[in-house]
């Protein structure tokens, strides 16, 4: 029987109708949808649409070249739905990631639509080094008269926001490239100017004879049910689910210095879908102690309403530098405008929190003032622990409690401790999908996969387990884990013991780097087993890194390239090429923060 066609999630609708219009259509007959496509067509004819005339002849189309420098997958997603929004611009888009194309793509370029992450203190995406730094170079081709747009991403949080974005805006213009639309530069709540940007800029790159409508929705359902953005989530960041929290459960000993959270919750929509190596995304709230001593010295008092709405909907803790632009600018205040000079903000803002801003630099603000300082409350993503053939209608977490003390204050994080203090089972939070296309299982079960996590970084190789015991995969599996203590530390021990007994992990090696005087972690562990490594590499292995990109990470990424290079005649240089070779073949991936 031939599935009835449903309108995507990009249907140009709300999206509580494009629900409604699916139950709708899902019931109708043959009969009833030609009937239909009849009445609409001669409703349109009626209004002077024109649907009944004849199509106008195709017009030769304008080539695009889109770029994309993407991290955590945001900028690979709306360098996606820019190829999308093309068509109907009269232009023929290719999209390229920077990681798979060198300069070779810009010489032949006319134009170039980019989006650019910035990774961390403005660096660029791990895997757009290559090509960042080849643009960045004076071998980078000239691109006289080529016309371009870039869209930058970034964390104001950060001190070099969106650094790499306006990086190659003034690149693409160094090398003679014409700016046909403003570069804009996005925080972390970007997707509707993100939306706004696209279409605009898309516009100015239309070729000037184009006759395409933008009032013309064209749809080829071509015999099948459509997929909206190339399997874009149904849940996303912009539409979350409410979803139950069925299990909370501490995985750290008693006497452990951590506070890891194994989180179930139960998915009652079978639209909510993942894989392993996907991450999904919490909207947490925040500590309502925190939100009410905020307001307090601000002098609003606890006023019931702005108190919830603040603990739900704004960052409360994040200080950055144009938040402090734009007190300076509403306070007209010398001494806060002096903050911004010369290195005074770094120095300051160094482990501070909004709080103690306001009460280094105190003032009495309306509700309104306050709210229009702050930014929307991000989302946390965690990489998913479970995989959906596993458990069925579930998505299970792994979050580890965040606390310190600076300035002498007691400071919390906003998520890790809105599951480790302020929610229970029963009841829910909002969860959303942030699909990882560049971190998964090899598509071949009989591949061996190497997998190197510490804490919670071990979260996705769960996932991958019990995804590969689902599908009877029979490749080999190394697991390498590393946490502080064996007796208190060692996360989802039960479970990997009995992988391990019925041959569904073939191999595990754990540091525990406080069991002894000297510290010993995973990387330390990798070198150990160099030899067994260079092995099952020889023999096609992918190999997986889940974790802190400054520590762990960092740490594995070096090892790995020294023992790559070891057969090598410990050649640095040719472990390195090596290690690149991986990465471009999709055998080396990386799921760091």
């Amino acid at each position: 029987m031939t599935a009835t066609p449903l309108l995507p999630r990009n249907a140009p609708f709300l999206p509580e109708d494009i629900d409604m219009l699916n139950k709708v259509v899902a019931r109708t007959t043959p009969q009833q949808r030609s009937w239909l496509a009849g009445f609409f067509a001669g409703f349109e004819a009626a209004q002077g649409g024109g649907l009944a005339q004849a199509a106008p002849a195709t017009k030769p189309r304008a080539p695009l070249t889109i770029l994309y420098a993407s991290e955590s997958g945001n900028s690979e997603a709306l360098a996606t739905k820019a190829k999308k929004a093309a068509q109907k611009h009269g232009l023929d888009a290719k999209v390229f990631d920077m990681a798979d194309v060198d300069m070779a793509v810009l010489a032949k370029a006319k134009n170039i639509v980019v989006f650019a992450a910035t990774w961390g203190e403005g660096d660029p995406p791990s895997r757009a080094v290559d090509f960042y730094q080849a643009l960045m170079s004076d071998a980078a081709p000239r691109i006289d008269g080529v016309r371009f747009a870039v869209l930058a991403l970034g964390d104001t949080a950060y001190t070099q926001f969106c650094a790499i974005g306006r990086a190659i805006d003034a690149r693409l213009e160094e090398l003679g490239g014409v700016r046909t639309f403003d570069r804009v530069d996005l925080d972390l709540d970007y997707a509707k100017q993100a939306a706004d940007w696209t279409e605009n800029a898309l516009a100015k790159l239309a070729p000037k004879d184009d006759q395409a409508s933008g009032t013309v929705v064209h749809v080829d359902f071509g015999g099948a049910v459509p997929q909206a953005d190339d399997d874009e989530p149904k849940y996303t960041a912009e539409h979350p689910l409410e979803a139950e929290i069925s299990a909370l459960v501490n995985l750290n000993g008693t006497g452990s210095t951590r506070e890891t959270w194994h989180a179930e919750f139960t998915l009652d929509d079978p639209a909510f879908t993942y894989q392993p190596g996907d991450a999904v995304g919490i909207y947490p709230e925040n500590d309502p102690a925190i939100v009410d001593e905020l307001l307090q010295t601000v002098g609003l008092g606890s006023e019931a309403a702005l108190l919830l709405k603040l603990q739900k909907s704004f960052d409360v803790t994040t200080l950055s530098r144009s938040f402090v632009e734009n007190y300076a600018k509403l306070t007209g205040r010398a001494d806060v405008k002096s903050l911004l000079e010369g290195e005074a903000y770094p120095k300051f803002a160094s482990d501070r929190q909004l709080v103690d801003f306001f009460v280094a630099y105190p003032e009495k603000l309306t509700a309104g003032q306050l709210t229009g300082l702050l930014r929307p409350l991000p989302g946390r993503l965690y990489s998913v622990a479970s995989s959906l053939k596993a458990h069925p209608g579930e998505a299970h977490l792994l979050v580890g409690a965040v606390r310190w003390e600076s300035h002498g204050r007691v400071r919390k994080g906003v998520s890790s401790t809105f599951f480790g203090e302020r929610r229970k089972v029963g009841q829910t939070a909002r969860l959303y999908v942030k699909p990882n296309r560049h971190y998964r299982l090899p598509p071949d079960g009989h591949t061996p996969i190497i997998m190197v996590g510490a804490g919670t970084g071990v979260a996705p190789y769960r996932a991958f387990i019990e995804e590969r015991v689902a599908d009877g995969a029979k490749g080999k599996s190394w697991l390498f884990f590393g946490e502080r203590n064996f007796t208190n530390d060692f996360l989802y021990q039960l479970e990997w013991q009995e992988y391990l007994e019925s041959g569904d992990l073939t191999r595990i090696d754990v540091a525990f780097s406080r069991d002894q005087p000297e510290k010993i972690y995973v990387q330390h562990r990798l070198w150990e087993r160099r030899a067994d490594i260079n092995a099952w590499l020889q023999e096609g292995a992918h190999f997986y890194v889940c974790g802190d990109e400054k520590g762990m990470a960092k740490d594995v990424d070096t090892m790995l390239a020294k023992i790559l290079a070891e057969p090598l005649k410990g050649d640095e240089d040719a472990g390195r090429a090596k290690l690149k070779e991986l990465m471009k073949a999709g055998r080396y991936q990386r799921d760091v923060y």
